[in-house]
């Protein structure tokens, strides 16, 4: 709804503001996986530096979602900050085209088993990490409460 009470008739993903709150966490998000990638991990054979990205944004995401799912207050700042942090910069954190990449590179590189393993561990344990935010979230919650 609008200040005036009115429902807003363009849909949410056509307002700017969200828009914008997606970007500008997508560019956060993104310069964060960057400096992980080229910094922490440099030099890396393995794809670690991916798998750690990938799970950690999992985690988050679980945990963020879980908080604002109980939270009170307004669901519109609701829906800021899930934009902003959760499709946004969790979004640009978080980078499935590249564990793609790296499935078929170590595939390509004759490590098929690596490759598979890999990439079902990589979905395995991100579910995993999921579950793990969500139960962190929960315990953040009652502590707080």
């Amino acid at each position: 709804m609008s200040a005036s009470g009115h429902q807003n008739p363009r849909p949410a993903y056509l307002r700017p503001t969200h828009l914008g709150a997606v970007w500008l966490g997508g560019a956060g998000g993104t310069a964060a996986r960057y400096s992980l990638g080229s910094d922490v991990l440099a030099g890396s054979q393995l794809p670690l530096t991916t798998l750690m990205i990938n799970l950690v944004g999992a985690f988050l995401l679980g945990v963020l979602l879980e908080s604002l799912g109980h939270a009170k207050g307004v669901p519109e700042r609701h829906r800021y900050v899930r934009l902003f942090a959760g499709t946004g910069f969790l979004g640009g954190f978080t980078t499935y085209s590249a564990l793609a990449t790296e499935v078929v590179q170590l595939g390509q590189a004759g490590l098929a088993a690596q490759a598979v393993a890999y990439a079902f561990g990589t979905v395995l344990l991100g579910a995993v990490a999921s579950l793990a935010g969500i139960v962190a979230g929960v315990h953040l919650r009652r502590v707080k409460s």
